[in-house]
């Protein structure tokens, strides 16, 4: 079996018009240099850079924190939890309430 590198292929995802590369890396540059730190798929992060889909509804990763508007478990603030998130493949999905749309987009 051959060992994973940093920068190789984890999957590809296709969510709405947006295609998505998952590499293997670290979140954190310290990371790098931890002795029980272990390459790890890294997905992207739609909080720094939101992205929608053609009908203008945010892409979100399950573990991103939830937002002002989660309705779930308040003890499990986290994307995947809320009832308004639909996973799309992953760990990747579509956040669908209306507060974060993006109504600029149909």
């Amino acid at each position: 079996m051959n060992k994973i590198k940093e920068g190789d292929l984890y999957k590809t995802i296709k969510i709405s018009n947006h295609v998505f590369d998952i590499k293997y890396g670290y979140y954190e540059e310290a990371d790098r240099y931890s002795k029980f730190s272990e390459l790890i798929p890294i997905y992207p992060n739609f909080i720094k850079n939101p992205l929608y889909t053609e009908n203008g509804y945010l892409i979100a990763t399950q573990m991103q924190d939830g937002c002002e508007y989660f309705e779930g478990d308040k003890n499990f603030n986290v994307c995947f939890k809320c009832s308004r998130y639909k996973k799309v493949d992953d760990l990747m999905g579509i956040c669908l309430c209306g507060f974060n749309k993006n109504k600029t987009l149909k």
